[in-house]
């Protein structure tokens, strides 16, 4: 019996990897600094080379929210929940993000959606009455 341990298990290498690892490092350290525009430009380019980093996604969206463009902001909170469905922080940001817009009923299936993984939320808890209150789009 030829027992192949290892075999299957191995993932190809990234030859990027340590650039882009690098990239990311620079660019969480520019969000981090509040240097918005330089981390946009450096996290944009970051997320061209690697598309689903989750972390990256809802970093770009949050800075995006603070400059307030929450369209935009918006798209990359999406993009977030394709990798990561029921993250708190990123539904919680484009509900935020839709009541500023006025669209409170996209606000409230956020906060929906929040409610079935933490149903004790603060954040929810101080934000749905307000919503419901306002409900219009």
């Amino acid at each position: 019996m030829i027992i192949l341990v290892g075999l299957f298990s191995r993932t190809p290498k990234d030859p990027n990897q340590k650039r882009n690892a690098e990239k990311f490092k620079e660019f969480k350290k520019l969000a981090k600094q509040k240097k918005y525009d330089e981390a946009l430009k450096s996290g944009t380019e970051y997320l061209r080379m690697v598309p689903n980093n989750h972390d990256a996604l809802f970093t770009v969206g949050g800075i995006y929210y603070l400059k307030k463009k929450y369209k935009t902001a918006i798209s990359y909170f999406e993009k977030a929940l394709d990798v990561a469905e029921f993250d708190v922080d990123v539904l919680l940001l484009k509900a935020y993000s839709h009541q500023k817009l006025g669209e409170n009923k996209r606000a409230i299936q956020c906060c929906e959606k929040i409610k079935e993984v933490d149903p004790k939320n603060k954040a929810v808890s101080a934000l749905l009455p307000e919503l419901k209150m306002k409900k219009q789009d």
